[in-house]
């Protein structure tokens, strides 16, 4: 399976579209969106819904050492059984890893923009409380401050 050129999605087996240039460089599309987009001399880390955007602003892991198994080796291997069953838990294994990882960073972007939310609508609601409020009740909330000013104060100069 190969990755697309513009927005890195998988292109599978029959899919997709070749451009190659005049030096000989050769790219691969997963759909004509991507083809066009590249054709319009768009860069991916500017458009919002490619992988490389997603990176590039901190919404995905972008850097992480289960990464590095996913790199292509063109080495070619004598084929050995045990060394393949090994391969493939291997492979299970740093599956598990990156997703539960991916998990982790999802989740901890997400609290900080809850929290962020949160303070928003906090400050959103102390702006505009009048609003919310009914008048009525603010006016007798504010006669209930005067009324407890005025008796603080009294009881300060009894005292003194």
């Amino acid at each position: 399976l190969e990755k697309c050129y513009f927005c890195s999605g998988t292109i599978y087996p029959g899919h997709g579209i070749t451009f190659v240039r005049n030096d000989s460089k050769v790219f691969k599309f997963c759909r004509s969106k991507c083809h066009k987009n590249f054709k319009q001399k768009r860069n991916p880390r500017k458009v919002r819904w490619t992988k490389a955007y997603r990176k590039a602003n901190g919404k995905e892991l972008a850097k992480d050492s289960v990464y590095e198994f996913e790199k292509r080796r063109n080495v070619p291997v004598k084929y050995d059984r045990e060394l393949m069953v090994k391969t493939l838990k291997a492979m299970t294994k740093v599956e598990d890893i990156r997703t539960a990882r991916e998990r982790r960073f999802k989740e901890k972007r997400l609290k900080i923009a809850r929290i962020i939310q949160s303070k928003q609508a906090r400050a959103e609601i102390k702006r505009d409380i009048k609003l919310i409020v009914a008048p009525l009740a603010l006016r007798k909330k504010e006669e209930v401050k005067e009324k407890i000013t005025q008796t603080s104060k009294n009881s300060k100069m009894e005292m003194d």
